[in-house]
């Protein structure tokens, strides 16, 4: 039979012990005081990961009262739909009298724990968040474990390998926009579509709009091709370009699978004097305001991203205060038809 104590939650005292320091010099690692040696420090880090003692359920513990704070974690705000999605969980909170506390991660799974540990130091009432792959999350796992409130955004569970838990979720249906989508190009007489991703361990959403793609050449009768990955710090994508273009069958429209990525493209293709929509049509994911003000406009899947920061905030308020679970948000996407996909010219037969 196992030991009560070790199903007990560690504490100060625990890693004090462990780590041969008084409760004070843990506290004083805790709030990362400057006056503890940095070997000292070290031996309370370690004590406490063995233990599984974590810093912000002692000030979770401590409260008797909400901070009124809302934790936003995001893969990167250089992506314009994070930030702007940041910009109504903002304006959302505020409405609703709380502040918010922002982390990131840098699209780095393994990152993802230390970026929501800061968040918790800061003594969050909860987190809105967007990770690497919701079906297979320790994170997630942990913050169910330890019951602290959460909603997901842009991440859709679902599909053979998900988890069987119930999460609150808040996105569109990422696989049918990006069938919707692809669709569109398939009507505009496209029949040599090739999709450029996000790496897939990187966004399981880049994954599920694959799914979509596929669904619709399938659809269609027409062959897909395995995507051509690419990293989401990618700054020059000349390189995997020229093979892709260099192959026997030449692509006639290049289905990216976020906005950011496609207009990274779209300008690596006029550099190589490839011309955008005449020799090949680029379309994209999210609906960021920039590609609407390109020229020509950026034809892609718009995501109600402000809805989504709004709902989010809703939802998760609503989980903190101990409602019953609601069921998560599946909200709806529309296509923004620009100008850089256009008509193929039929061939004569």
């Amino acid at each position: 039979m196992q030991n009560k104590n070790a199903q007990k939650a560690a504490t100060t005292r625990d890693v004090a012990r462990l780590a041969g320091v008084s409760v004070a010099t843990v506290s004083r690692v805790v709030n990362a005081s400057d006056s503890v040696r940095s070997d000292t420090a070290l031996k309370v880090q370690q004590a406490a990961s063995s233990l599984g003692f974590r810093p912000n359920l002692m000030g979770r513990n401590l409260r008797s009262t909400r901070t009124r704070t809302i934790g936003v974690m995001f893969p990167t705000l250089k992506n314009p739909v994070y930030s702007d999605c940041l910009q109504s969980i903002e304006l959302a909170a505020k409405e609703q009298d709380h502040v918010i506390a922002v982390s990131t991660t840098g699209y780095d799974a393994d990152a993802e724990d230390l970026a929501s540990e800061r968040l918790l130091q800061q003594r969050v009432d909860g987190i809105i968040l967007t990770v690497a792959d919701a079906s297979r999350s320790p994170l997630l796992d942990k913050l169910d474990a330890e019951a602290i409130p959460y909603v997901l955004v842009f991440n859709q569970l679902g599909g053979k390998n998900t988890t069987a838990k119930i999460r609150p979720t808040v996105c569109v249906d990422n696989a049918r926009a990006a069938q919707h989508l692809v669709e569109h190009l398939i009507e505009l007489g496209h029949h040599s579509i090739c999709m450029i991703a996000g790496a897939f361990n990187q966004s399981d959403r880049s994954k599920q709009r694959f799914a979509g793609y596929q669904n619709a050449m399938r659809r269609a009768g027409l062959p897909w091709r395995e995507p051509l990955e690419l990293a989401f710090d990618a700054n020059d994508t000349r390189p995997q370009l020229q093979d892709l273009l260099s192959q026997r069958t030449l692509p006639t429209a290049l289905f990216c699978s976020n906005d950011q990525l496609a207009m990274m493209v779209m300008r690596d293709l006029r550099r190589m004097g490839i011309n955008v929509p005449d020799e090949i049509a680029v379309v994209g994911f999210d609906g960021v305001q920039v590609g609407e003000w390109m020229y020509p406009a950026l034809t892609t899947v718009v995501q109600p991203t402000a809805e989504i920061g709004r709902t989010a905030v809703d939802l998760l308020l609503a989980v903190i205060s101990g409602k019953r679970f609601l069921g998560s948000a599946l909200l709806h996407h529309t296509l923004r038809v620009g100008g850089t996909a256009q008509r193929r010219p039929q061939t004569p037969s």
